[in-house]
């Protein structure tokens, strides 16, 4: 489970800078230049993601049941998954009305995502990683909202349908082929079956 702690760690605490600091990263940028602190993000982000992959696998394998989740849930899974994905496509997309209304489509699916999973996995592992992922989701997004509300985000771009299609095609397609098989074949947890 080490591992898997070390990597939410370095990754969460990459990704939380504008949580504690709100110029945090425009005082590392001005002091490293703006590539060095890209080049230093991309390097933890991926470090840490990559301890995350490796101690979740680990800690899958020695995994003790905490509790053992009703068949319903799935269900529920199987909805908040693809707003989920339709979200963080959302955050890419030209701006459109479901940008807008979330804010921050980004960190709000990522909170989906996690509590879909957590809604259907019951052992250790999962609450560590998946339970990790919605709590850090949930304070960055009520950080992020307080930020907007303090004027320190950018400034609201005119929306139109044209981002919410987008974002609603690619977010459905990326779910049927998780649903059908991509799920299965990354991470070995065939959805379908």
């Amino acid at each position: 489970m080490m591992p898997l702690l070390l990597g939410m760690i370095v990754f969460f605490g990459v990704h939380s800078l504008r949580i504690f600091a709100e110029d945090g990263p425009d005082r590392l940028i001005a002091r490293l230049g703006e590539s060095q602190f890209k080049l230093t993000y991309s390097a933890l982000s991926l470090i840490g993601l990559l301890l995350i992959i490796f101690g979740y696998g680990q800690a899958r394998a020695d995994a003790s049941l905490l509790w053992s989740p009703p068949a319903g849930l799935r269900h529920l899974a199987f909805l908040l998954v693809p707003a989920a994905f339709i979200l963080v496509v959302s955050a890419y997309a030209p701006t459109g009305h479901i940008k807008a209304a979330v804010r921050h489509p980004m960190v709000l699916g990522v909170a989906l995502w996690a509590l879909a999973h957590l809604l259907v996995n019951g052992t250790d592992a999962d609450l560590v990683l998946f339970g990790g992922f919605l709590a850090w989701a949930l304070v960055d997004y009520a950080s992020a909202l307080r930020r907007t509300a303090t004027g320190a985000t950018q400034a609201t771009a005119e929306k139109g349908l044209r981002g919410d299609i987008i974002a609603v095609a690619i977010g459905l397609v990326l779910s049927g082929a998780f649903l059908y098989g991509l799920h299965g074949w990354l991470f070995g947890v065939p959805l379908l079956g």
